[in-house]
């Protein structure tokens, strides 16, 4: 487990928001409507995301509608979440 990781994702309510809600691949505009967040917060989260490795976008050469993806340690990180919130 990559405690760093699993902070950055805690600290911030719509990045662990948008990597819990990754369960299948998804378009941000889904994440959007799904979690009732604004287009700009998401694409915001997936950024931040994506560039700690936790999501991965599927569809790079596409302009809009690109679709992600948790990666490995993301997958790795929302087990840990998951588990927490039961313990509660």
């Amino acid at each position: 487990m990559d405690w760093s990781k699993y902070s950055f994702v805690i600290r911030a309510k719509n990045r662990k928001a948008v990597l819990l809600c990754l369960s299948k691949p998804k378009t941000p505009t889904q994440l959007a409507e799904e979690l009732k967040l604004s287009l700009p917060h998401i694409s915001r989260a997936l950024k931040e995301l994506e560039k700690e490795g936790l999501v991965e976008c599927l569809t790079p050469s596409e302009k809009v509608g690109r679709v992600y993806k948790r990666t490995k340690i993301g997958e790795e990180i929302v087990n840990f979440v998951k588990s927490e919130l039961k313990e509660e």
